[in-house]
């Protein structure tokens, strides 16, 4: 399936930062939404005006945040076509005691003001996908199946109904002698997956390089669970992972893809060097790893045409400095192939 736009047509939307018909099978988004920095690109200058500023601590830094209201996010989709929500990551939706958190509120309002098409790929909380959480140590409440889907799974699902595009299933890196053994990870997994049942598509997104064996890449297509090919850290790289993997394993036959930072630089380091994400950054864009970061992106969109799957291609700020211009950068070198292919 193809786009029924010529390439030149969509060169040009894709010139002002309209990536929804790049291709059919490729949906663009970002990683977080409301950056002011996008001003200009994403969202009209007449937010400028009523942007609010947060401070933010990050590696032994203080860096000054600017961001716009969430109703802007109805612009966001005038432009991209799935949003990642990573904020759920830190906190449930429902305390414990049953009460709505703040991040209850905040999904509320997504679902108030998105368009009934948008597209919501959100983060899981870490409390329930993370064996260790920085800074607590061990986690009780890791793999809690009943407490996952009553605080987390159920109300997203009454709130954002068929606009949940899916659900990203993120596991810290853990360093081999602290960590299990891959079968045991995969046994663990299995029991929290068959006690929640059929639900949203789930994305796994394990950051520990020893534990994406053969085994498990089995045992996700065998749950219908998808594989979160992420461009990060200290994972391998893309084409690397493909290799591990050599499928698309979910069940609705849609795949995450996400470019998060560039590998072996920090999370600090990168945003230090994004921030204030405005622009392209060539520290970031001329690195090392830049260039084959987005041919390998490139070509895990085409692997999925080919294997008629659905990617979601997440851009963060980090990996480029600018996500709307990484997403930009991308979507040309994409239509440049498919020239060459016609």
């Amino acid at each position: 399936m193809s786009s029924s736009l010529s390439i030149n047509e969509r060169l040009v939307q894709i010139e002002g930062f309209d990536f929804r018909t790049v291709h059919p099978n490729v949906l663009y988004g970002t990683a977080s939404d409301r950056y002011a920095g996008w001003i200009g690109q994403i969202y009209d200058e007449s937010w400028s005006g009523v942007t609010r500023k947060r401070r933010k601590k990050l590696g032994g830094q203080s860096f000054q945040e600017v961001i716009v209201p969430l109703e802007a996010v109805s612009e966001y989709f005038e432009h991209f076509s799935v949003l990642e929500l990573d904020f759920t990551f830190y906190r449930p939706l429902v305390e414990a005691d049953g009460s709505p958190s703040t991040n209850y509120g905040l999904i509320e309002r997504y679902a108030e003001y998105a368009p009934e098409n948008a597209k919501f790929l959100v983060k899981a909380p870490q409390m329930f996908t993370a064996p260790f959480i920085r800074g607590m140590g061990a986690n009780e409440q890791y793999l809690d199946a009943p407490a996952y889907t009553r605080q987390f799974q159920d109300p997203l699902v009454d709130m954002l109904g068929q606009r949940l595009h899916g659900i990203i299933f993120e596991q810290g890196y853990q360093p081999i002698k602290k960590s299990p053994p891959a079968e045991q990870t995969i046994e663990s997994l299995d029991a929290f997956f068959e006690h929640i049942g059929k639900g949203p598509q789930v994305h796994l997104e394990l950051r520990s390089t020893h534990l994406l064996t053969p085994l498990y890449f089995d045992w996700l297509e065998t749950r219908g669970l998808g594989f979160v090919y992420s461009h990060w850290t200290w994972l391998p790289s893309i084409k690397s992972q493909w290799k591990r993997s050599g499928r698309f394993t979910a069940a609705n036959k849609t795949a995450v893809l996400r470019l998060l930072t560039p590998r072996k630089m920090p999370y600090a380091d990168a945003y230090a060097v994004a921030h204030p994400f405005d622009r392209v950054v060539p520290e970031l864009s001329n690195a090392p790893g830049a260039s084959t970061m987005i041919d390998e992106a490139v070509a895990l969109c085409f692997k999925a045409m080919e294997n008629e799957t659905t990617i979601d291609l997440i851009t963060n700020n980090r990996a480029w400095g600018n996500a709307p211009e990484l997403a930009k950068e991308i979507a040309r070198r994409l239509l440049e192939f498919e020239r060459r292919r016609q």
